[in-house]
């Protein structure tokens, strides 16, 4: 008596060698368009009140996803403190509207994939050598991959193509990193505004996942 209910995708993406052309040219658009612009974060930007509003864009902008749960205010304050330190800054971006005091509009938090670091500590553990081979990877990137972790757009952006300058800012930086491929973390299957932005790169739904429901 189960029946489907909703497919989550994944999506295997090859590094393509240069940042696509269709991508630099919206950017540019919208940049003088729009007055949108990249700011990179620091650890004093963190402390400074955006890696609370990291998380409440995420909020914002994943409220209406199948199966999502808003993060809480304590929730938000545990990930800033526990989460964000070990984050590489160079692979997060963060678009503000100048327009508006530079208010955030979107954001994405990729890291370097942790899979191989993950396989080469003995049973999961840390200790004693573990920590190392993470270590290698969250700060210097030693590994083939990148997860694509938490991008996000507020919807009154989102027409204006503002993911277009996270991609011109984040691929340049994982192609001088030596990353060979990106990784999607699960995406609805019917959201295809999400799957559409990734058009001008080669992607491969290498995984599905299925929620099943039962009438009782």
């Amino acid at each position: 008596g189960w029946e489907k209910d909703n497919d989550y995708v994944e999506y295997f993406r090859p590094m393509p060698d240069a940042v696509p052309e269709k991508y630099t040219k919206l950017a540019s658009m919208i940049e003088q368009r729009y007055n949108l612009r990249v700011k990179k974060l620091n650890r004093k930007d963190v402390d400074n009140g955006y890696g609370r509003r990291l998380f409440e864009i995420i909020n914002e902008t994943y409220v209406d996803l199948y199966g999502f749960v808003s993060l809480t205010d304590k929730q938000i304050d545990q990930y800033v403190k526990m989460f964000l330190p070990a984050v590489n800054f160079d692979f997060v971006t963060v678009v503000v509207d100048a327009n508006k005091d530079d208010k955030i509009v979107g954001i994405a938090i990729t890291i370097p994939s942790l899979s191989k670091a993950l396989q080469k500590c003995r049973r999961g553990r840390l200790f004693p050598f573990g920590w190392w081979h993470l270590l290698r990877a969250i700060k210097f990137g030693k590994t083939e991959g990148v997860d694509l972790l938490l991008i996000g757009v507020l919807p009154e952006y989102r027409s204006k193509g503002a993911n277009a300058l996270i991609f011109v800012d984040l691929i340049p930086r994982y192609i001088k990193a030596g990353f060979k491929w990106g990784e999607s973390q699960v995406e609805m299957e019917n959201n295809t505004g999400v799957q559409g932005q990734w058009s001008a790169v080669e992607h491969i739904n290498h995984k599905r996942r299925r929620c099943f429901r039962k009438t009782l």
